[in-house]
């Protein structure tokens, strides 16, 4: 089979377009032919080194696929499902080996395209919008990149639970991806303060929550835009690493609150897993939840996929077809 292959960290350069045997599945494994692997940032923090990774490697966390083999001591999987994951190592191949207790089944009218799409970014949103601050009626939120493959889904979920939100964009044709998901307020960040145009609409400290998958360039700021105890929720840092900070800053601001969840503490037992990844499932179903798939990269070009996705010129879902 064909794979991406990683020997050291960088550039999107260090990726190669390389044959590699298919494995077998061991025990409580599964071999899955890959249909769509989904690209996130996380896959270019572990490219780039910030995320220390074992090399060689071949990257991606997320896709979709039917199972080709089952190995031992596997019960209920068999040859032929479909299935889809969000955290198994090895993603960027033809044929991927799997922890079978990591996969999900995929219901059979939804595509394995969407079903990959949805896994990564939609639990991720799931967590945010259900357990890190369970949003409600009368909630106002701020959803940083509100077009990107996070954002949109969590402004749908975000409005599913009644809260208003506000979100950043940075072109006009990302703020229209941001309002059909139902946004209430869409700022263009190149265009005014994200701060400012807030506090313009809402007045000063009026915010419950912030969603931050930005880090670097937004978290400052983000924080004076919170009320008193609110939350500020850093799951990114796709503009860089938040620096350190005094501590005592939160005190000043009104006891406000920050934390740093990840998708991986919050699906690390199966049933959790199993609970996030269905209603997901059951919201794209109903047609509660749109999954908007931005953009298509054939599996052997994922270094263009990634040199885009750096540059914040995608938009949606990126997915890598074998």
């Amino acid at each position: 089979m064909h794979a991406i292959l990683m020997t050291q960290t960088g550039g999107p350069e260090v990726f190669e377009w390389v044959e590699v045997p298919v494995g077998e599945p061991g025990a409580g494994e599964i071999r899955v032919t890959v249909a769509a692997a989904g690209v996130n940032y996380i896959d270019t923090y572990h490219r780039r080194g910030i995320y220390p990774v074992e090399l060689p490697l071949t990257p991606g966390l997320e896709g979709a696929g039917t199972v080709s083999a089952v190995g031992p001591e596997v019960s209920g999987i068999s040859v032929g499902d479909p299935v889809a994951w969000s955290s198994a190592m090895g993603s960027y191949a033809e044929e991927v080996v799997l922890p079978a207790a990591g996969v999900v089944p995929v219901p059979p009218d939804m595509s394995l395209e969407v079903a990959a799409a949805a896994m990564l970014q939609g639990m991720t949103a799931h967590y945010l919008a259900t357990s890190t601050f369970p949003l409600r009626a009368g909630h106002r939120c701020l959803i940083h990149a509100g077009a990107g493959g996070v954002g949109r889904i969590l402004i749908q979920l975000a409005k599913i639970r009644g809260a208003e939100v506000f979100t950043t964009v940075s072109t006009e044709a990302k703020a229209a991806l941001a309002e059909s998901a139902g946004a209430d307020h869409v700022i263009r960040y190149g265009d005014e303060d994200f701060a400012t145009a807030v506090e313009t609409i809402a007045g000063p400290k009026a915010l419950d929550v912030i969603y931050d998958g930005v880090g670097a360039s937004t978290f400052d700021a983000g924080l004076g835009l919170l009320k008193p105890r609110g939350l500020m929720a850093l799951f990114g840092q796709s503009s860089g690493v938040v620096p350190p900070f005094d501590l005592g800053r939160l005190a000043s601001l009104g006891s406000l609150y920050v934390t740093r969840p990840t998708l991986f503490s919050h699906i690390a037992e199966r049933p959790e897993l199993l609970r996030r990844s269905g209603e997901v499932f059951e919201w794209i179903q109903a047609e509660d939840l749109d999954i908007h798939i931005g953009h298509h990269w054939q599996l052997s070009a994922a270094a263009d996929a990634h040199r885009a996705l750096e540059a914040r010129q995608t938009s949606g879902k990126v997915l890598l077809l074998p």
